[in-house]
């Protein structure tokens, strides 16, 4: 599967700064770009997948309740919503028992967390870990979404997200902590 120069470049950054972080070698990495509204899956340093993604509406920014989505060296930390239907709203990581075509109408026309979440930990102390940039104390997630017209657009609140079925896709071949390098190239 040939992945852009750009994929490879975020890779090279990515091993680059864990590097620099004197972080062991973890077998997924998961490169986004925000200038592309890209998201490329590594494993062992090869090419896995592709996928579309939207970012923040706002600029990207590690600060609270910026709205944007953080830059720089994180981590997958938590996995929700394993063996839940594909569409399943969740609210406070918590599935709310319906999917997002059965939501109410009120709610549709809202941008929701919906299949899965990966729930992510800035690993950048002063970028986007600790007091005032803390990406995991800003609930920045990987997750599926209701508007998945707008997949490929900045549209997100800070978050990236996926179409439900490429959520569901990559929360299944990531069986524990993932890197995830997200750029602005």
């Amino acid at each position: 599967m040939p992945f852009s120069e750009n994929a490879w470049k975020l890779f090279s950054e990515c091993e680059a700064r864990r590097k620099e972080l004197h972080l062991a070698a973890r077998q997924d990495c998961l490169c986004v770009s925000i200038g592309e509204q890209k998201l490329w899956h590594f494993r062992d340093g090869q090419p896995l997948a592709a996928y579309s993604v939207s970012t923040s509406r706002a600029a990207p920014s590690c600060v609270p309740d910026s709205l944007g989505t953080p830059t720089g060296l994180h981590q997958t930390v938590e996995r929700i919503g394993e063996n839940a239907p594909a569409g399943m709203v969740f609210k406070g990581r918590q599935p709310l028992g319906f999917s997002f075509a059965d939501a109410p109408e009120e709610m549709q026309k809202e941008n929701l967390i919906t299949s899965r979440i990966l729930w992510l930990d800035g690993l950048e102390q002063g970028k986007n870990r600790g007091p005032g940039c803390d990406t995991h104390a800003r609930y920045v997630y990987l997750h599926g979404t209701n508007q998945e017209d707008k997949i490929g657009t900045p549209n997100s609140h800070g978050c990236v997200l996926l179409r439900n079925a490429d959520m569901i896709a990559l929360f299944d071949s990531i069986s524990s902590a993932a890197f995830v390098w997200i750029s602005l190239a």
